[in-house]
């Protein structure tokens, strides 16, 4: 079993591809079923973003690359599920 939800905060140029764009091509990504992109942060230049993507089987690095080639760096992994189902626990404020 792969992994079924990934969270990433990430740092996107504001120029470029815009979120609704970023999300579209992560969700046509084989084994993503749903993206959720939350803007965290803005200035000038990038801004900060909070990506979950959910799926049945999602290939990080496949994930990983569409994000570098869309001038995207993952600052870090913040939250990673895998298994026959998704275990809902308490997110730290």
């Amino acid at each position: 079993m792969g992994i079924r939800r990934i969270t990433l905060d990430v740092l996107k140029p504001i120029k470029g591809i815009s979120i609704v764009e970023l999300s579209e091509r992560i969700s046509s990504l084989r084994g993503v079923d749903g993206v959720n992109i939350t803007v965290t942060d803005m200035d000038v230049e990038t801004m900060g973003l909070m990506i979950v993507v959910e799926g049945e089987d999602i290939n990080f690095d496949s994930v990983k690359k569409l994000l570098d080639d869309s001038g995207c760096a993952i600052h870090s992994i913040d939250e990673v599920s895998s298994g026959n189902r998704l275990v809902e626990g308490k997110r730290p404020k």
